[in-house]
This record gives C-alpha cells, structure tokens and sequence, in this order.
C-alpha cells in the first residue's frame, strides 16, 4: 500500500511561524474510519495548534508498525492492545501511550440466516481466522463458553478475506471480524451477517486500538500534544457528525463510499473521549487472561505494558 500523507491547507494556515516538530504516525492499515480523530486532527489544524507536523502513513505490512516503532523508524503506530501483550513478551520494547478506540471491535461473525444460531453450533464446522494466537485463544474462550473446545471445530486461515471466505461458504464462521466493518460490508453484498460479541462471550473487555511507542526513546511532550489534538478532534466528532463525515471523506475519492459512510456512523460512539486516560484493571486482565490461555510465560505489571503519558 503506498505511504498516505496528508497536509491540508487549513492546517498550513494555522501553522505558527516557528519550525513545527515532526511527528511519524503508523496506521494500522489503510485510512478507513477508524482513523477518524487522526484525519479530523490533522484536516481542521489541531495538530499544527500543537506546534506538531505529523505524517499519516499506512503500512504496506499491517505487522510492521510496532516493530518499525521499535526499531525506532517512526515515533507511533496505531496498533492493537492485545497483540501489544505478545510483543512486549517478545520483547520489543513497547508501551501503550493512548487509545483511539476504546472497545473491542472484533467479533466472530456468521450468516444472519445460517444455520449458527449460537456458537454452540459451531461443533463439526469451519471457522476462519487471519492472525493465530490472540485469535484462536478468542475462539477458544468463545467455545469454552459454549461447552465446546477447540477439537470440536476445523480452524482455517482465510489470510484476511473475513467475510468472503464466509458467504463463498468456505466457511461457517470467521473470528477476528470488525463489526464496524464486516457487518456493514455483508449488508451492502445483500448477504447479512451476524455478529457474536467476543466481550459478550467471555472475554475480558479491552481497547481494539491504540497508540504505541517506543518505551526508551519515546517523547512524553511530543506524545502529549498528539492527544490533546486528536482528543480535540474526537470532541469536534461527537458534536459534528455529519460535518466531520464530510471532512473525513473530502480527503480521498476513495473514502466516499456506501460502506465507509456506514461504518463511520457504527466507530464514532466507539472514539476514546479521553485518549490519555488508562484503565488499568483492563490491561491487568487481558495480561492474565492471555496467560490463562497459554500464550505468554508470566504476567507482566500492567506499568511495563501501559502508561498514562499526562499522569504527574
């Protein structure tokens, strides 16, 4: 995917007179909505408010971002707080440094009219998922829940193509859906789909997105002023829906469309109103329950894994 840089005018325009510090954002993916408050920051001059230039970049590797952070390529990324638990068990020396969205988004997701009416029906079927470990240890739960385990299914790696791979009818479920997303885009294609909550199912409730940064090198005062930008933009969001639509959409031709409209509409209330703020207790249980289901040696103090960047 080509690198994404947007400099509005709006943004020139605030800009003050003195050199504005640079700031490099890796994206998660390409820009969609869940990029919302980033774009919002960056197209209505938050960030130059901040004496910040920041360039918005997306990934040619979705996987790439915390480890270029890491590395040291780049100041942030957009990445996924349970995949942050892994890494940092890896070893890289990650943390989390804001939320940009605060509830889970992923879902096991199935045909609206199929014949999985509970995930109790999923014994003997097919279930597809694009990213092992987190992923299967999700599903795993889910079918715990349900008196199932994981001998009772066949897992699939449908490499990302969620909801093809389930109305083509390869198979009966997918794990690691959006519901923002997925949903949206099986109701546009004329073959719904049915969501099953993962927090609704067992699981530990916990930030779907997040900024990461480099725990040694990491600017506190830089960090800082990119979210009181982007918490500046998720304001302007909930009072200005339509408004910031419109702004979010005016940036590529490509972002106009039927099913960034409607998944726009099902992120906003999802937003991190305040993006400094951490819940301990959430990251505390979602490092346990990854231990629980085998995925790491230990259990990491929630300080290594998290931090407040505007805590005194």
């Amino acid at each position: 995917m080509r690198s994404v840089i947007f400099a509005s005018a709006l943004s020139l325009c605030a800009a003050p007179l003195f050199a504005q510090d640079q700031v490099t954002l890796l994206l998660d993916w390409f820009v969609n909505p869940d990029h919302g408050p980033v774009i919002i920051a960056q197209e209505k001059g938050f960030f130059a408010e901040q004496n910040l230039e920041v360039e918005v970049i997306a990934p040619a590797d979705p996987a790439a971002p915390p480890k270029m952070v890491a590395a040291g390529q780049a100041d942030l990324a957009i990445s996924y707080q349970p995949q942050l638990h892994l890494q940092i068990h890896e070893g890289l020396p990650l943390q989390r440094v804001g939320t940009l969205v605060a509830t889970p988004l992923n879902c096991l997701l199935v045909l609206k009219d199929g014949p999985i009416a509970t995930p109790a029906d999923l014994k003997g079927r097919k279930v597809g998922y694009s990213v092992g470990g987190v992923e299967e240890a999700m599903l795993g739960q889910i079918l715990k829940t349900h008196g199932l385990s994981s001998s009772d299914i066949e897992l699939i790696n449908v490499n990302w193509s969620m909801s093809p791979s389930l109305m083509s009818g390869q198979v009966d479920a997918v794990i690691g859906a959006f519901r923002n997303f997925e949903l949206n885009q099986m109701e546009i294609e004329g073959v719904p789909g049915r969501c099953f909550f993962v927090e609704e199912e067992g699981l530990p409730s916990y930030d779907e997105l997040i900024y990461v940064a480099n725990r040694d090198t990491m600017d506190v005062d830089m960090i800082q002023r990119f979210l009181a930008a982007t918490e500046k933009a998720t304001q302007y969001i909930i009072n200005h829906p339509d408004e910031s639509w419109e702004v979010f959409a005016g940036t590529a031709p490509e972002l106009n469309d039927a099913l960034n409209a409607a998944a726009w509409r099902d992120t906003v209330p999802r937003f991190a109103l305040r993006p400094a703020a951490m819940d301990a207790g959430r990251y505390a249980r979602f490092e346990t329950f990854l231990n629980d289901a085998g995925l790491t040696d230990a259990i990491l103090p929630v300080g290594t894994i998290a931090i407040d960047v505007t805590a005194p």
